[in-house]
C-alpha cells in the first residue's frame, strides 16, 4: 500500500479500481501520527523514500499533558460543547476539577479528555462540575474512581432519566429536549424501567 500511495504522490495521478485511465490529481496531503516515524523507518514499519516525500513541513504537537493551560481551555470547551448538547447551561468547572484536570497525565490525549467531560455533565445535576465528577483512569491519579467505563446504553439511561427529571415528567418536553420522538422515548424508558 506504501508504495501504490508513493506512486501517486509522485506521478500526480491514480487509476480509481475498476478503471484502466489514470486520473490526474491535485491534492494537499496531511499526514498524522502518534508512533515515532523514524523508529518505524528504522525497523523497516515505514517506507524511508514515502517518508522524505510526505515530509515537507513537519509540525510537532505535544500530548495534552504538556500543553498547560491549553488543557483548561480545551476542557472549557467540551464543557460548553456538551452542556449545550444536553441542555445544562451556564456550567463550569470547581477549582478542584481544575486541578483534577491538570494533574492527570491524559494517555489518551484530547479524545479522554472530552470524553471524561462529557461524562462528567451527563453524571452531574450540579451547575459546577466537580473532582468526583470527573472519573479518570485509577493507576494516573490520587483521586476517587469508577473501575469501569459506562456502556453506551448506562449513559443512555442517565440522559433520559436526567431530562424527565428536569421536566418534572413532561414527556413531551423530554422527548423535545433529546430530539426523539415520543415512541422512542417510551421505548427506552421502557427498556431501561424508568
Amino acid at each position: 500500500m506504501q508504495a501504490k500511495l508513493l506512486t501517486v504522490i509522485q506521478n500526480r495521478e491514480l487509476v480509481p479500481v475498476g478503471g484502466s485511465k489514470s486520473i490526474p490529481i491535485d491534492i494537499r496531503l496531511i499526514c498524522a501520527t502518534n508512533q515515532n516515524i523514524h523508529e518505524m523507518v528504522a525497523n523497516n514499519m515505514f517506507r524511508e523514500d514515502l517518508l522524505y516525500r510526505i515530509n515537507t513541513i513537519q509540525i510537532e504537537l505535544p500530548p495534552l499533558r504538556s500543553r498547560g493551560d491549553d488543557l483548561i481551555l480545551i476542557a472549557n470547551y467540551y464543557l460548553n460543547k456538551y452542556s449545550s448538547k444536553y441542555g445544562k447551561k451556564n456550567l463550569t468547572f470547581s477549582s478542584s476539577a481544575t486541578n483534577k484536570l491538570m494533574e492527570y497525565h491524559w494517555p489518551g490525549n484530547v479524545r479522554e479528555l472530552s470524553h471524561a467531560v462529557e461524562r462528567a455533565i451527563i453524571m452531574s445535576d450540579e451547575k459546577i462540575i466537580s473532582a468526583n465528577d470527573l472519573i479518570v483512569h485509577k493507576s494516573d491519579t490520587n483521586f476517587k474512581l469508577s473501575e469501569k467505563p459506562l456502556s453506551l446504553n448506562e449513559a443512555e439511561k442517565i440522559v433520559i432519566s436526567s431530562a424527565i427529571k428536569r421536566n418534572k415528567g413532561n414527556l413531551s418536553a423530554v422527548s423535545k429536549e433529546l430530539g426523539i420522538v415520543r415512541q422512542t422515548l417510551y421505548r427506552k424508558m421502557k427498556e431501561y424501567g424508568l
